[in-house]
């Protein structure tokens, strides 16, 4: 079923509801296909699906717990290298990083107020409500890749499934 963000919902509640429709969105984007096609670079920079949800749980790791002091599991690679999907890296093991860094994300989302400021990988002092509003944009603005990308690979569209 596909999340709505409440009519009438608390901000926070409503932030995350945000976040978690794109969230489930990126995952969606990846039902049905094989390893082959999730790796398949479908533009001229390489941009796969893979290669979208990797970046998506780096930044998600980095944006929530990263920026408010929180722990984050080691990453393997350099952040520069977030948009690149390695031979050794599955499929099932970068949508778990995925979802790891959701769970860890969630965490400090859950534990701090909106106005609770961290400091940025840039310097800047940023609140949990700039942070989340960020990811929201983030997460929106890839998924929207995802959409294309899933659509040249097998004509799928849409931001979930349909009943």
């Amino acid at each position: 079923m596909t999340r709505i963000v409440p009519y009438t919902g608390a901000e926070k509640e409503s932030l995350l509801a945000s976040l978690d429709r794109h969230r489930d969105a990126v995952l969606w984007k990846l039902d049905g296909l094989d390893d082959d096609a999730l790796r398949r670079p479908m533009t001229p920079s390489g941009t796969n699906l893979l290669s979208l949800v990797k970046h998506l749980a780096a930044v998600e790791y980095g944006w929530f717990c990263t920026t408010f002091g929180r722990a984050t599991e080691p990453l393997w690679f350099a952040p520069e290298d977030d948009m690149t999907v390695l031979p050794e890296e599955s499929a099932a093991d970068l949508v778990a990083f995925y979802g790891r860094a959701r769970v860890a994300a969630d965490r400090v989302i859950d534990e701090l107020g909106l106005d609770d400021v961290g400091t940025s990988w840039n310097g800047n002092t940023v609140s949990l409500r700039w942070v989340l509003i960020h990811m929201i944009e983030d997460t929106a603005r890839h998924a929207g890749h995802m959409d294309i990308v899933r659509e040249l690979l097998d004509g799928a569209t849409g931001d979930h499934p349909r009943p």
